[in-house]
């Protein structure tokens, strides 16, 4: 059963928010994830099963070694990600 009231509502619209900027998507999903990170602490969203695989999966996309710049194949991951986590959110 998804959450609700106004906690959810907004942090779901915030997260929608930071997934629709403009700007390097592994900047935006950084963010994202720090909003989620916040929102399930808070008890405001449930994680989903399909949550916690997606967001597994964008920790992978986003790690790096020290100083190297994330691109190509780690943006194109995040924005395909993040996409589905926005599609989810409403279940959470």
């Amino acid at each position: 059963m998804a959450s609700t009231g106004q906690a959810a509502t907004t942090a779901r619209t915030e997260v929608r928010e930071i997934i629709a900027r403009t700007g390097h998507s592994v900047d935006n999903a950084r963010a994202a994830v720090a909003r989620l990170d916040v929102a399930f602490a808070a008890g405001d969203l449930l994680r989903t099963p399909f949550l916690d695989r997606a967001l597994g999966d964008l920790s992978v996309a986003l790690e790096q070694d020290d100083g190297q710049k994330l691109g190509g194949k780690s943006a194109e991951a995040s924005r395909f990600i993040l996409r589905a986590i926005d599609r989810e959110l409403d279940e959470a």
